[in-house]
Protein backbone atom coordinates (compact mmCIF):
# COMPACT_ATOMS: atom_id res chain seq x y z
CA UNK A 1 0.00 0.00 0.00
CA UNK A 2 2.60 2.28 0.91
CA UNK A 3 4.34 1.73 -2.65
CA UNK A 4 1.23 2.61 -4.55
CA UNK A 5 1.00 5.91 -2.65
CA UNK A 6 4.33 6.55 -3.13
CA UNK A 7 3.91 5.85 -7.06
CA UNK A 8 0.65 7.80 -6.92
CA UNK A 9 2.68 11.20 -5.62
CA UNK A 10 5.32 10.22 -8.39
CA UNK A 11 2.08 10.34 -10.75
CA UNK A 12 0.18 13.88 -9.07
CA UNK A 13 4.16 15.49 -8.93
CA UNK A 14 4.21 15.08 -13.45
CA UNK A 15 0.44 16.33 -13.10
CA UNK A 16 1.37 19.71 -11.26
CA UNK A 17 4.87 19.61 -13.24
CA UNK A 18 2.64 19.67 -16.38
CA UNK A 19 0.65 22.55 -15.29
CA UNK A 20 3.40 24.53 -13.58
CA UNK A 21 5.76 24.47 -17.15
CA UNK A 22 2.39 25.84 -18.75
CA UNK A 23 -0.12 27.94 -17.05
CA UNK A 24 2.76 30.30 -15.61
CA UNK A 25 3.82 30.94 -18.55
CA UNK A 26 0.93 31.29 -20.40
CA UNK A 27 0.32 34.09 -17.33
CA UNK A 28 3.40 36.28 -18.33
CA UNK A 29 2.07 36.13 -22.36
CA UNK A 30 -1.87 36.94 -20.84
CA UNK A 31 -0.63 39.33 -18.42
CA UNK A 32 -2.93 37.28 -15.79
CA UNK A 33 -1.23 37.82 -12.65
CA UNK A 34 -2.60 35.15 -10.79
CA UNK A 35 -1.46 32.38 -13.21
CA UNK A 36 1.94 33.99 -12.90
CA UNK A 37 1.73 33.44 -8.91
CA UNK A 38 0.73 29.56 -9.94
CA UNK A 39 4.26 29.13 -10.42
CA UNK A 40 5.44 29.40 -6.83
CA UNK A 41 2.78 27.10 -5.16
CA UNK A 42 2.60 24.87 -7.91
CA UNK A 43 6.46 24.51 -7.17
CA UNK A 44 5.69 23.68 -3.44
CA UNK A 45 3.00 21.10 -3.97
CA UNK A 46 5.00 19.56 -6.94
CA UNK A 47 8.11 19.64 -4.02
CA UNK A 48 5.49 17.88 -1.42
CA UNK A 49 4.44 15.46 -3.95
CA UNK A 50 8.03 14.25 -4.46
CA UNK A 51 8.70 14.11 -0.89
CA UNK A 52 6.00 11.86 -0.36
CA UNK A 53 6.78 9.90 -3.17
CA UNK A 54 10.92 9.68 -1.94
CA UNK A 55 9.68 8.84 1.62
CA UNK A 56 7.73 6.02 -0.05
CA UNK A 57 10.43 4.27 -1.71
CA UNK A 58 12.38 4.26 1.62
CA UNK A 59 9.13 2.98 3.64
CA UNK A 60 9.53 0.09 1.03
CA UNK A 61 12.90 -0.44 1.10
CA UNK A 62 12.84 -0.60 5.56
CA UNK A 63 9.61 -3.01 5.31
CA UNK A 64 12.01 -5.32 2.81
CA UNK A 65 8.78 -5.63 0.58
CA UNK A 66 10.16 -7.58 -2.07
CA UNK A 67 7.67 -7.35 -4.58
CA UNK A 68 8.91 -4.22 -5.41
CA UNK A 69 11.28 -5.09 -8.42
CA UNK A 70 14.23 -2.03 -6.84
CA UNK A 71 13.90 -3.34 -3.67
CA UNK A 72 14.90 -7.02 -4.34
CA UNK A 73 17.58 -6.29 -6.83
CA UNK A 74 19.03 -3.78 -3.93
CA UNK A 75 18.31 -4.98 -0.66
CA UNK A 76 17.86 -7.87 2.39
CA UNK A 77 16.60 -8.77 5.61
CA UNK A 78 20.19 -8.25 7.19
CA UNK A 79 20.91 -4.81 5.66
CA UNK A 80 21.23 -2.57 8.46
CA UNK A 81 18.54 0.01 8.13
CA UNK A 82 20.96 2.80 7.53
CA UNK A 83 21.97 0.90 4.54
CA UNK A 84 18.99 0.33 3.74
CA UNK A 85 18.07 4.01 3.37
CA UNK A 86 21.11 4.61 1.01
CA UNK A 87 20.30 1.55 -0.80
CA UNK A 88 17.71 4.04 -2.44
CA UNK A 89 19.79 5.76 -4.48
CA UNK A 90 22.31 3.25 -4.40
CA UNK A 91 20.93 1.80 -8.44
CA UNK A 92 19.35 3.18 -11.31
CA UNK A 93 15.67 4.26 -10.24
CA UNK A 94 15.80 5.33 -6.99
CA UNK A 95 18.97 7.50 -8.03
CA UNK A 96 16.66 9.22 -10.74
CA UNK A 97 13.93 9.75 -8.50
CA UNK A 98 16.20 11.28 -6.32
CA UNK A 99 17.47 13.49 -9.05
CA UNK A 100 14.10 15.34 -9.47
CA UNK A 101 13.29 15.54 -5.65
CA UNK A 102 16.39 17.63 -5.74
CA UNK A 103 15.13 19.28 -8.82
CA UNK A 104 11.86 20.11 -6.84
CA UNK A 105 14.03 20.75 -3.86
CA UNK A 106 15.96 23.92 -5.76
CA UNK A 107 12.47 24.94 -6.98
CA UNK A 108 10.47 25.15 -3.78
CA UNK A 109 13.85 27.05 -2.71
CA UNK A 110 13.21 29.37 -5.82
CA UNK A 111 9.60 30.01 -4.65
CA UNK A 112 10.38 30.59 -1.25
CA UNK A 113 13.51 32.90 -1.60
CA UNK A 114 12.62 34.76 -4.86
CA UNK A 115 10.16 37.23 -3.16
CA UNK A 116 11.94 40.21 -4.73
CA UNK A 117 12.29 39.43 -7.97
CA UNK A 118 9.65 40.45 -10.46
CA UNK A 119 6.60 37.89 -10.83
CA UNK A 120 7.26 37.11 -14.68
CA UNK A 121 11.15 36.46 -13.99
CA UNK A 122 10.15 33.56 -11.35
CA UNK A 123 6.96 32.29 -13.32
CA UNK A 124 9.63 32.01 -16.24
CA UNK A 125 12.35 30.38 -14.31
CA UNK A 126 10.11 28.05 -12.75
CA UNK A 127 7.79 26.90 -15.57
CA UNK A 128 11.36 26.21 -17.44
CA UNK A 129 12.82 24.35 -14.37
CA UNK A 130 9.39 22.38 -14.56
CA UNK A 131 9.56 21.34 -18.30
CA UNK A 132 12.62 19.67 -17.11
CA UNK A 133 11.03 17.91 -14.12
CA UNK A 134 8.35 16.57 -16.88
CA UNK A 135 10.77 15.36 -19.01
CA UNK A 136 12.66 13.17 -15.73
CA UNK A 137 9.74 12.40 -14.42
CA UNK A 138 7.72 11.28 -17.53
CA UNK A 139 11.09 8.84 -18.09
CA UNK A 140 10.52 7.54 -14.51
CA UNK A 141 7.34 6.22 -15.03
CA UNK A 142 7.36 4.98 -18.34
CA UNK A 143 10.93 3.27 -18.69
CA UNK A 144 12.53 3.57 -14.60
CA UNK A 145 9.52 3.11 -12.15
CA UNK A 146 11.27 2.36 -9.03
CA UNK A 147 7.71 1.18 -7.69
CA UNK A 148 6.99 -1.43 -10.02
CA UNK A 149 5.79 -5.01 -8.10
CA UNK A 150 6.61 -8.49 -9.58
CA UNK A 151 3.75 -10.33 -8.76
CA UNK A 152 2.79 -12.98 -7.67
CA UNK A 153 6.19 -14.38 -7.44
CA UNK A 154 8.73 -12.44 -5.64
CA UNK A 155 11.89 -13.75 -3.65
CA UNK A 156 11.60 -13.73 0.19
CA UNK A 157 14.76 -12.09 0.53
CA UNK A 158 16.76 -9.48 -1.62
CA UNK A 159 19.71 -9.73 -4.00
CA UNK A 160 21.81 -7.36 -1.88
CA UNK A 161 23.15 -4.29 -1.88
CA UNK A 162 26.64 -4.23 -3.75
CA UNK A 163 29.08 -4.33 -1.12
CA UNK A 164 31.20 -1.77 -2.77
CA UNK A 165 28.19 0.55 -1.83
CA UNK A 166 27.75 -0.60 1.85
CA UNK A 167 29.96 2.51 3.32
CA UNK A 168 28.66 5.72 4.46
CA UNK A 169 30.59 7.29 1.30
CA UNK A 170 27.08 6.41 -0.50
CA UNK A 171 24.75 7.67 2.52
CA UNK A 172 26.72 11.28 2.33
CA UNK A 173 28.32 11.46 -0.93
CA UNK A 174 25.23 11.02 -3.60
CA UNK A 175 22.75 13.46 -2.31
CA UNK A 176 25.43 16.46 -2.35
CA UNK A 177 26.70 15.56 -5.73
CA UNK A 178 23.01 16.18 -6.86
CA UNK A 179 22.32 19.11 -5.04
CA UNK A 180 25.07 20.58 -7.28
CA UNK A 181 24.96 18.53 -10.12
CA UNK A 182 20.77 19.36 -10.66
CA UNK A 183 21.26 22.84 -9.01
CA UNK A 184 22.62 24.05 -12.10
CA UNK A 185 19.51 24.11 -13.33
CA UNK A 186 18.41 26.96 -11.57
CA UNK A 187 20.86 29.37 -13.32
CA UNK A 188 20.15 27.72 -16.91
CA UNK A 189 16.56 28.63 -16.03
CA UNK A 190 17.24 32.14 -15.31
CA UNK A 191 19.51 32.54 -18.10
CA UNK A 192 16.61 30.88 -20.44
CA UNK A 193 13.84 33.02 -18.71
CA UNK A 194 16.13 36.31 -19.39
CA UNK A 195 16.29 35.61 -23.40
CA UNK A 196 12.88 34.54 -23.58
CA UNK A 197 11.82 38.15 -21.47
CA UNK A 198 14.57 39.79 -24.27
CA UNK A 199 16.23 41.96 -21.95
CA UNK A 200 19.36 41.05 -19.42
CA UNK A 201 20.96 43.14 -17.45
CA UNK A 202 23.57 43.27 -14.42
CA UNK A 203 20.18 42.54 -12.56
CA UNK A 204 19.81 38.96 -13.99
CA UNK A 205 23.54 38.40 -13.05
CA UNK A 206 22.95 39.42 -9.64
CA UNK A 207 19.62 36.92 -9.19
CA UNK A 208 21.98 34.41 -10.62
CA UNK A 209 24.61 34.90 -8.71
CA UNK A 210 23.60 32.90 -4.94
CA UNK A 211 22.21 30.31 -6.65
CA UNK A 212 25.18 29.48 -8.72
CA UNK A 213 27.58 29.95 -5.92
CA UNK A 214 25.11 27.57 -3.69
CA UNK A 215 25.56 25.00 -6.62
CA UNK A 216 29.03 25.29 -7.13
CA UNK A 217 29.56 24.99 -3.50
CA UNK A 218 27.60 21.73 -2.85
CA UNK A 219 29.44 19.91 -5.91
CA UNK A 220 32.40 21.05 -4.56
CA UNK A 221 31.93 19.56 -1.25
CA UNK A 222 30.29 16.21 -3.15
CA UNK A 223 33.42 15.55 -5.59
CA UNK A 224 35.74 15.82 -2.47
CA UNK A 225 34.15 13.38 -0.68
CA UNK A 226 33.43 11.17 -3.50
CA UNK A 227 37.66 11.10 -3.81
CA UNK A 228 37.49 10.60 -0.43
CA UNK A 229 35.37 7.38 -0.88
CA UNK A 230 37.12 6.35 -4.17
CA UNK A 231 40.69 7.00 -2.49
CA UNK A 232 40.26 4.22 0.79
CA UNK A 233 37.38 2.11 -0.80
CA UNK A 234 39.15 1.07 -3.99
CA UNK A 235 42.48 1.84 -3.31
CA UNK A 236 43.29 4.06 -6.05
CA UNK A 237 46.33 5.61 -4.81
CA UNK A 238 45.03 8.63 -5.06
CA UNK A 239 42.77 11.02 -4.70
CA UNK A 240 41.87 11.63 -8.26
CA UNK A 241 42.02 9.00 -10.70
CA UNK A 242 40.18 10.67 -13.87
CA UNK A 243 37.65 8.17 -14.25
CA UNK A 244 35.06 8.57 -16.85
CA UNK A 245 32.22 9.42 -14.07
CA UNK A 246 34.57 11.67 -11.94
CA UNK A 247 35.15 13.73 -15.24
CA UNK A 248 31.36 13.85 -15.32
CA UNK A 249 31.06 15.40 -12.36
CA UNK A 250 34.55 17.67 -12.89
CA UNK A 251 33.73 19.41 -15.64
CA UNK A 252 30.43 21.09 -15.21
CA UNK A 253 32.39 22.42 -11.69
CA UNK A 254 35.03 23.36 -14.15
CA UNK A 255 32.32 25.70 -15.91
CA UNK A 256 30.55 26.53 -12.69
CA UNK A 257 34.05 27.93 -11.69
CA UNK A 258 33.98 30.13 -14.66
CA UNK A 259 30.18 31.41 -14.53
CA UNK A 260 30.67 32.62 -10.90
CA UNK A 261 33.62 34.38 -11.94
CA UNK A 262 31.46 36.05 -14.87
CA UNK A 263 28.64 36.54 -12.67
CA UNK A 264 31.24 38.44 -10.23
CA UNK A 265 32.03 41.33 -12.88
CA UNK A 266 28.41 41.24 -14.80
CA UNK A 267 26.74 41.68 -11.89
CA UNK A 268 28.59 45.08 -11.49
CA UNK A 269 28.34 46.93 -14.57
CA UNK A 270 26.98 44.05 -17.48
CA UNK A 271 29.93 43.14 -18.82
CA UNK A 272 30.70 39.51 -20.20
CA UNK A 273 26.97 38.96 -20.27
CA UNK A 274 27.13 37.37 -23.26
CA UNK A 275 29.38 34.39 -21.47
CA UNK A 276 27.63 33.85 -18.55
CA UNK A 277 24.57 33.17 -20.06
CA UNK A 278 26.41 30.96 -22.73
CA UNK A 279 28.36 29.44 -19.20
CA UNK A 280 24.82 28.52 -17.74
CA UNK A 281 23.52 26.75 -20.31
CA UNK A 282 26.96 24.80 -20.50
CA UNK A 283 27.20 24.17 -17.00
CA UNK A 284 23.49 22.74 -17.31
CA UNK A 285 24.35 20.51 -20.23
CA UNK A 286 27.46 18.84 -18.80
CA UNK A 287 25.17 18.02 -15.94
CA UNK A 288 22.79 16.09 -18.16
CA UNK A 289 25.92 14.74 -19.97
CA UNK A 290 27.42 13.42 -16.73
CA UNK A 291 23.49 12.22 -15.64
CA UNK A 292 24.24 10.47 -19.73
CA UNK A 293 27.53 8.82 -19.30
CA UNK A 294 26.83 7.63 -16.02
CA UNK A 295 22.98 5.30 -17.12
CA UNK A 296 23.97 4.71 -20.54
CA UNK A 297 26.77 2.11 -20.02
CA UNK A 298 28.42 4.00 -23.10
CA UNK A 299 31.56 4.24 -20.56
CA UNK A 300 32.63 1.52 -18.70
CA UNK A 301 32.94 2.76 -14.83
CA UNK A 302 33.63 1.08 -11.24
CA UNK A 303 30.44 3.46 -10.08
CA UNK A 304 27.86 3.55 -12.85
CA UNK A 305 24.78 3.08 -12.50
CA UNK A 306 23.22 1.42 -15.14
CA UNK A 307 24.33 -0.31 -18.16
CA UNK A 308 21.40 -0.04 -20.31
CA UNK A 309 22.13 2.11 -23.70
CA UNK A 310 17.96 2.22 -24.69
CA UNK A 311 17.20 3.90 -21.52
CA UNK A 312 20.64 6.15 -21.85
CA UNK A 313 19.60 7.38 -25.67
CA UNK A 314 16.27 8.93 -24.01
CA UNK A 315 18.98 10.81 -21.69
CA UNK A 316 20.78 11.59 -25.20
CA UNK A 317 17.84 12.60 -27.03
CA UNK A 318 16.71 15.15 -24.02
CA UNK A 319 20.27 16.54 -23.91
CA UNK A 320 20.49 17.20 -27.63
CA UNK A 321 16.56 18.79 -27.23
CA UNK A 322 17.12 21.11 -24.31
CA UNK A 323 20.41 21.86 -25.12
CA UNK A 324 20.29 22.91 -29.11
CA UNK A 325 16.54 24.30 -28.66
CA UNK A 326 18.66 26.86 -25.69
CA UNK A 327 21.52 27.34 -27.96
CA UNK A 328 19.08 28.38 -30.49
CA UNK A 329 17.32 30.70 -28.13
CA UNK A 330 20.84 32.24 -27.34
CA UNK A 331 21.86 32.64 -30.72
CA UNK A 332 18.60 34.56 -32.12
CA UNK A 333 18.71 36.78 -29.01
CA UNK A 334 21.98 37.39 -27.58
CA UNK A 335 23.67 39.10 -30.34
CA UNK A 336 20.20 41.76 -29.85
CA UNK A 337 20.84 42.37 -26.11
CA UNK A 338 21.79 45.91 -24.86
CA UNK A 339 24.42 45.57 -22.81
CA UNK A 340 25.10 48.25 -20.42
CA UNK A 341 28.91 49.04 -20.31
CA UNK A 342 31.42 51.27 -17.96
CA UNK A 343 34.52 53.05 -18.93
CA UNK A 344 35.84 52.40 -15.89
CA UNK A 345 39.75 51.02 -16.54
CA UNK A 346 39.74 49.42 -12.60
CA UNK A 347 36.85 47.21 -13.62
CA UNK A 348 38.56 46.31 -16.89
CA UNK A 349 41.93 45.67 -15.88
CA UNK A 350 39.87 42.59 -13.64
CA UNK A 351 38.02 42.13 -16.94
CA UNK A 352 41.58 41.23 -18.20
CA UNK A 353 41.81 38.68 -15.95
CA UNK A 354 38.60 37.05 -15.37
CA UNK A 355 38.60 36.27 -19.23
CA UNK A 356 41.74 34.81 -19.34
CA UNK A 357 40.68 32.55 -16.69
CA UNK A 358 37.25 31.63 -18.09
CA UNK A 359 39.42 30.82 -21.49
CA UNK A 360 41.46 28.55 -19.85
CA UNK A 361 38.70 26.73 -18.04
CA UNK A 362 37.31 26.65 -21.18
CA UNK A 363 40.20 24.65 -22.78
CA UNK A 364 40.58 22.08 -19.76
CA UNK A 365 37.07 21.44 -19.86
CA UNK A 366 37.45 20.34 -23.13
CA UNK A 367 40.48 18.77 -22.95
CA UNK A 368 38.51 16.59 -20.07
CA UNK A 369 35.94 16.32 -22.74
CA UNK A 370 38.12 14.68 -25.46
CA UNK A 371 39.62 12.52 -22.94
CA UNK A 372 36.40 11.10 -21.74
CA UNK A 373 34.78 10.77 -25.10
CA UNK A 374 37.50 9.63 -27.74
CA UNK A 375 37.36 5.91 -26.95
CA UNK A 376 33.17 6.39 -27.71
CA UNK A 377 34.44 8.06 -31.10
CA UNK A 378 37.26 5.69 -31.84
CA UNK A 379 34.73 3.06 -31.38
CA UNK A 380 32.30 4.37 -33.86
CA UNK A 381 35.29 5.15 -36.06
CA UNK A 382 37.17 1.96 -36.56
CA UNK A 383 34.92 -0.61 -34.29
CA UNK A 384 38.04 -1.01 -31.58
CA UNK A 385 38.08 -0.14 -28.13
CA UNK A 386 40.46 1.98 -26.08
CA UNK A 387 40.57 3.82 -23.22
CA UNK A 388 42.51 6.87 -22.45
CA UNK A 389 43.65 7.08 -19.29
CA UNK A 390 45.36 9.47 -16.30
CA UNK A 391 49.14 10.07 -18.68
CA UNK A 392 46.71 11.83 -20.84
CA UNK A 393 45.24 14.23 -18.21
CA UNK A 394 47.91 14.67 -16.54
CA UNK A 395 50.06 16.17 -19.78
CA UNK A 396 47.35 17.84 -20.84
CA UNK A 397 45.13 19.44 -17.61
CA UNK A 398 48.75 20.03 -14.87
CA UNK A 399 49.87 23.17 -17.91
CA UNK A 400 46.99 24.81 -17.93
CA UNK A 401 46.40 24.20 -13.98
CA UNK A 402 49.88 25.65 -13.38
CA UNK A 403 48.37 28.72 -16.25
CA UNK A 404 45.73 29.52 -13.95
CA UNK A 405 47.61 29.88 -11.02
CA UNK A 406 49.69 32.29 -12.56
CA UNK A 407 46.36 34.56 -13.73
CA UNK A 408 45.36 34.05 -10.50
CA UNK A 409 48.74 35.49 -8.89
CA UNK A 410 49.14 38.38 -11.49
CA UNK A 411 45.71 38.88 -10.58
CA UNK A 412 46.27 39.55 -6.76
CA UNK A 413 49.55 41.18 -7.70
CA UNK A 414 47.63 44.03 -10.09
CA UNK A 415 46.90 46.82 -7.94
CA UNK A 416 45.16 48.75 -10.81
CA UNK A 417 41.76 47.51 -10.16
CA UNK A 418 39.99 47.15 -7.06
CA UNK A 419 38.40 43.20 -6.19
CA UNK A 420 35.02 42.47 -7.09
CA UNK A 421 32.80 41.35 -4.37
Amino acid sequence: MIAELGHFALVLALVIALLQATLPLYGVYAGIPALQRFARSSALMQCFCLILSFAGLIVAFLQNDFSLDYVSRQSNTLLPFYYKISAVWGGHEGSLLLWVLVLALWGAAVALFSQSLPREMVARVLAIMAMVGVALMSFILITSNPFNRILPDFPLDGADLNPLLQDVGLIVHPPILYMGYVGFTVPFAFAMAGLLGGRLDSAWARWSRPWTVAAWCFLTVGIALGSWWAYYELGWGGWWFWDPVENASFMPWLIATALLHCLAITSKNGQFLRMALFLAILSFALSLLGTFLVRSGTLSSVHAFAADPERGMFILQFLTLTIGGALLLYGVRAPGLKLPGTKSSKVDGMAVYILANNLLLLVATGSVLLGTLYPLIYDVLFQQKISVGYPYFNCVFVPLALLLFMVLILSNLDTSHLPLR
